[in-house]
């Protein structure tokens, strides 16, 4: 069971800027830049409509066994990576397709960080999830200064009931759960919709405009339509641990949107992180109409996953994880997209019980799979 909610937003701003925009020293040496390897489209090929019989899964939870490490060990053949990187895309109108992909150089190897240690499953059944941890280290976010301002701006709502983080003009990065439980897809993909947060107005609590009654600012959501879904192989009937790998979609606007974006990067090793620190915001279904911002270490990483203790509930899927990067053209530090929050995952370590909140890391193939998606070709995503 969760932990009740304690913390809230600080009453002076001047708290959350300074942890939020501290600018952090330079880099004793500058990470290497990654290999972005070429992904081409194969084929498409004509799918049944789907049923969108599933029903969305926000509390996703994962039990981690001894393969969890073996993937991360030991490369996948070519014809694997091939079947996990191939993509489904789902149109505004139900029509479903299945594109497959080419892998035309090998770079996926020298960019990662060393596996994590060997895990296997503990019993579930003497655990308590949690997805709080101490005392909670959330932040709401209020008021037009910082709610509609960069990088909050950049999360938006998701009609499934996730958030999602805006990648480009058009696209908003969100999780694979929400809108595909790994065999169908959910029933609010039928109309899926993305949400944008606008200024507040003045309202009663019960919603009316009044002049007598007391204003309350709320915030209010402008929704756009979703013209096209895509979800990768990789996730689609997948075993949990390794589908959990593939936990993210992307999804395209019906038209462009005028709000500032995030750019997407590959995850860097923790220590490459300004303070070895991530961030990302959503909307926690604990807090109802309120945007939640919190960050904290990563406590470990694997080929595929950022293991942290991220204060999170469900509603949180989809959150866009972010780091402050070091970028060596513009020689500064830039708050860039790692990664999508997925859920939470149990872990044995070294003969011990660990459960963690779990984040997916974009590998230099995932980022090369989402920007084709962002881009339509491969060429421009070897410069990002």
């Amino acid at each position: 069971m969760f932990q009740q909610a304690k913390a809230n937003f600080p009453s002076s701003s001047t708290f959350l800027l300074l942890l939020l925009f501290l600018h952090p020293s330079l880099p004793t040496g500058a990470p290497r830049h990654p290999h972005i390897p070429s992904l081409v489209p194969h084929a498409t090929l004509f799918l049944s409509s789907p049923r969108f019989s599933a029903r969305p899964q926000l509390d996703f939870t994962t039990y981690c066994n001894s393969s969890c490490y073996q993937q991360g060990e030991l490369p996948p053949s070519w014809e694997s990576l091939s079947e996990r990187l191939a993509y489904e895309t789902l149109y505004a109108d139900g029509r479903r397709t299945l594109t497959t992909m080419d892998l035309e150089e090998e770079g996926e190897g020298t960019a990662q960080p060393p596996p994590t240690r060997g895990r296997s499953v503990p019993a579930p059944h003497r655990r308590r999830k949690r997805q709080i941890y101490g005392a909670d280290g959330r932040f709401n976010i209020r008021g037009n200064n910082f709610l509609l301002d960069y990088p909050f701006s950049t999360a938006v709502r998701i009609s499934t009931g996730c958030t999602g983080v805006l990648v480009s003009e058009s696209h908003v990065l969100t999780a694979a759960h929400c809108v595909h439980d790994g065999k169908d897809y959910v029933k609010g993909a039928r109309k899926l919709r993305v949400g944008f947060l606008v200024p507040p107005s003045n309202t009663t609590r019960t919603g009316r405009p009044s002049s007598s009654a007391r204003p309350v600012k709320t915030a209010a959501v402008r929704w756009v339509r979703v013209k096209r879904t895509r979800v990768p192989k990789g996730w689609i009937q997948g075993p949990q641990e390794i589908s959990m790998d593939f936990d993210y979609s992307l999804l395209e606007l019906r038209w462009p949107h005028k709000q500032p974006y995030m750019r997407l990067s590959v995850a860097p090793s923790a220590k490459d992180l300004a303070g070895k620190r991530i961030h990302f915001s959503g909307f926690d279904s604990d807090r109802p109409g309120e945007l939640v911002y919190r960050f904290c270490p990563v406590e470990d990483e694997s080929n595929d996953l950022i293991y942290q203790h991220c204060d999170a509930r469900p509603g949180a899927s989809g959150s866009g994880v972010y780091g402050r990067v070091w970028d060596p053209v513009t020689e500064r530090w830039e708050r860039k997209v790692i990664g999508v929050f997925s859920g939470h995952q149990w872990l044995e370590v070294n003969g011990e019980n660990h459960d963690f909140n779990v984040a997916v890391r974009l590998t230099p193939l995932k980022f090369a799979q989402i920007c084709y998606w962002v881009r339509g070709n491969h060429v421009d995503c070897q410069q990002d």
